[in-house]
């Protein structure tokens, strides 16, 4: 018998990984990995370990999730040592309670390594901090695909007004229905918000703006992208960083260029 391990990769630069995380990867006989999983970290698997992709994007699986439990118990069984290689932290958002259930439901033995969630790096790198004494008491990660239409007035009316920081995964696609949403259930429409588009990585771009005014400000940015929404958003004008050590990287290489 072999064993597996949920792994989270982190929110997309590979400085992020935990330490526990790469040495699962160093020892690993087959890795399963994720679409928004930074492949640099796959450099650090033995060079006979086997390498399967597993992504998933908008409409469009390589892999069903049926599929992938199946070659998790498949390798497992084997007597191989499985990595499931996944963006983020594999309990957040990322189906990983699920595969759990069945490699539990199936006697194999597991392991879950945590890692950095998008909710919580991708503010911290374009300076908004989601959680503050002045701001924010209450923070609230949120998914912006319901199950059905039924759900969502009830989804959103919910989260209105009861929590201070809204972060919320994969609603660019259904922005302007939740911006519609938040306001007519008492949000106020000059709520701050942010949409951080591949966060923690060099490609990296932040659009900040109000409720009433996101949808337009940021029609360009696509998935990926984390949206937070509260007052917390106003003090990246303050704490923005990351943007200002890329102009510096920039400017440097221009120097040198030059």
């Amino acid at each position: 018998m072999g064993k597996a391990y949920l792994v989270g990769a982190g929110p997309g630069d590979p400085d992020l990984i935990t330490v526990k995380g790469l040495k699962t990867i160093q020892n690993s006989d087959v890795i399963l990995y994720d679409r928004l999983v930074n492949e640099e970290l796959l450099r650090y698997a033995p060079k006979q370990a086997e390498l399967i992709y597993c992504g998933k994007s908008p409409g469009q699986h390589s892999l069903t999730q049926e599929k992938i439990n199946n070659l998790l118990c498949k390798y497992a069984n084997e007597g191989k040592v499985v990595t499931r290689l996944k963006g983020g932290d594999p309990f957040i958002f990322g189906r990983g309670g699920e595969e759990a259930e069945v490699l539990a439901q199936r006697g194999i033995p597991f392991e879950i390594v945590p890692g950095i969630t998008s909710g919580s790096a991708a503010p911290a790198y374009a300076g908004i901090p989601i959680t503050h004494r002045d701001h924010s008491s209450s923070v609230a990660f949120v998914s912006g695909v319901t199950k059905s239409d039924e759900e969502l007035d009830k989804y959103w009316e919910h989260l209105a007004n009861g929590i201070d920081t809204l972060c919320v995964y994969m609603g660019v696609k259904n922005l302007p229905d939740i911006c519609g949403r938040l306001i007519s259930h008492g949000r106020d429409p000059n709520t701050p918000i942010a949409l951080v588009h591949w966060g923690t990585t060099a490609s990296q771009q932040t659009v900040t703006g109000t409720l009433e005014t996101i949808v337009e400000k940021s029609s360009k940015l696509k998935n990926p992208s984390m949206i937070i929404i509260g007052e917390v958003v106003q003090l990246r004008d303050k704490l923005q960083w990351f943007e200002q050590i890329q102009v510096e990287e920039t400017m440097k290489e221009h120097a040198i260029v030059g």
